[in-house]
């Protein structure tokens, strides 16, 4: 049935246009007389040539007009309120396309009768042919483009009518809605395309196959697309930046680890998917099924690491021993964690190298968590001085040095002697900072701040050796 509109169609433009050219003709001869019927060419005659300018006039004029009007169209809307920005972007998107379908149909209205003059001898048939078929392609190229254009009106619309709803179900449903056109339309444009090519039958089986690997893989890319634009839209409600971040990380580290396993499971039943087209692949899964049991016990012991690694990962986003941005002490290592994925975790050392780790390592073995319940720290810088020391003089200049620290969060500070020796006595600082970042730099500007002030106003009191030599009776020393 198709078909048939097909040719009736063509039926349709082709005695249409020798009516044209049959008209156009006629009117030429009576104005420039029976000599325009003269062959110019082959069997071409001038009537013919003049047949295709008028054409070409015409196309021009349609052109012209049609530019025209959109243009008026498009400036009316741009000074119309805010309700008319539908019709805008309508034009907008329908301009190119329709001047360039005016000239495909021009072109066609213009070659069609040359072709019919064309003898058999000249080979009419694959001559037609060839051109109906670019003709079909051109047409449907044409409006192919012209629906692309729409669905970005469309997008563009939908947002345009989101941001006037408070829902936050849209900021979701309108970006996928879009993305997944931008897939799918391509993809129905490329099946809808090969009918028209008139293909062999014996390459039914293949294109069968090939349409129906774009459409699992479209899908795939639609669900790949709504996985992205849900983590997007949960993880934007949360700063992971911000000073008391403890709850971002919660749900980075959920998010981003769940995330990764519906990839993990998206792709796998794609590539399923399109493997079970194939009967090969069929009857070679039939086999693996019928040995199921021997293989299951295989596979389990070869890969019972990475299996291990896989339950850590979900053991991990339940619990979160670790999240991202987590500061934590590994195999000595002092870091920050980066990236936690199915099944290893990378650190980011405070010196810019990486520490890989396997997932599994922090369900097995200790580790320290600087930033587990929260970023708050309590650090402590710790000084040797000699027994001269005056400590209440030091505690003043301490206060100082610590309560006009821009690092200090304000919490808590103190000064103490916690060792002596018979020596020297052994002072400890106490201060509290926000994060374990702003910690090291605050423990060493007071050790560098004591230092210094020790040095400047009790420089007796650094550490010392002392030796007393004893004598029988104390003498002056005297110079000859």
């Amino acid at each position: 049935m198709a078909i048939d509109s097909k040719l009736n169609g063509k039926d349709y433009l082709d005695g249409l246009s020798t009516a044209l050219t049959t008209l156009i003709s006629q009117w030429l001869e009576r104005l420039f007389g029976p000599s325009i019927n003269n062959i110019a060419f082959g069997s071409v005659t001038w009537a013919d040539l003049g047949v295709m300018l008028c054409f070409a006039l015409l196309v021009l004029l349609l052109n012209g007009v049609a530019a025209g009007y959109v243009r008026y169209k498009l400036k009316k809307a741009a000074t119309a309120p805010e309700e008319e920005t539908l019709q805008h972007h309508v034009f907008g998107a329908l301009g190119k396309p329709l001047y360039v379908l005016i000239w495909c149909y021009g072109i066609y209205f213009a070659a069609t009768p040359f072709l019919i003059k064309l003898s058999l001898g000249e080979g009419l048939h694959v001559v037609r042919e060839i051109f109906n078929k670019v003709f079909d392609l051109g047409v449907f190229a044409v409006l192919f483009w012209l629906f692309f254009r729409f669905t970005h009106v469309l997008e563009a619309q939908l947002a345009h009518w989101t941001a006037k709803s408070n829902s936050k179900l849209d900021d979701l449903l309108v970006p996928l809605v879009g993305k997944s056109l931008r897939v799918i339309v391509p993809v129905v444009g490329v099946i809808f395309a090969l009918p028209i090519l008139g293909l062999p039958p014996e390459y039914a089986g293949m294109l069968g196959k090939g349409t129906s690997i774009m459409l699992i893989v479209t899908v795939a890319m639609i669900l790949f697309q709504a996985v992205n634009l849900g983590e997007k839209t949960v993880l934007t409600k949360f700063d992971i930046k911000a000073v008391d971040n403890l709850q971002a990380r919660k749900i980075f580290t959920q998010v981003h680890i769940i995330s990764k396993v519906v990839y993990s499971v998206i792709t796998i039943f794609t590539i399923a998917s399109i493997l079970m087209l194939f009967q090969e692949v069929r009857q070679f899964g039939a086999n693996i099924l019928a040995s199921a049991g021997v293989l299951g016990i295989i596979l389990g012991f070869a890969a019972q690491k990475t299996i291990s690694n896989l339950f850590a990962g979900f053991q991990v986003a339940i619990t979160q021993p670790i999240r991202l941005d987590d500061v934590v002490i590994v195999e000595g290592e002092w870091g920050r964690v980066e990236e936690i994925t199915l099944t290893y975790v990378t650190i980011h050392i405070w010196d810019d190298r990486r520490l890989v780790v396997p997932l599994g390592y922090f369900i097995e073995k200790p580790f320290q968590n600087w930033t587990r319940v929260s970023a708050q720290l309590l650090g402590s810088v710790f000084l040797w001085v000699d027994y001269t020391m005056p400590l209440e003089e030091l505690r003043k200049a301490l206060k100082e040095i610590i309560e006009t620290h821009p690092l200090w969060d304000k919490r808590f500070w103190n000064l103490q002697v916690t060792d002596a020796t018979e020596k020297t006595m052994q002072i400890r600082v106490l201060a509290t900072t926000a994060d374990s970042s702003k910690g090291w730099d605050l423990r060493c500007d007071i050790r560098e701040k004591i230092i210094a002030y020790i040095q400047k106003n009790h420089p007796q009191s650094l550490p010392q050796f002392r030796t007393q030599i004893s004598g029988e009776k104390p003498c002056l020393l005297t110079t000859p």
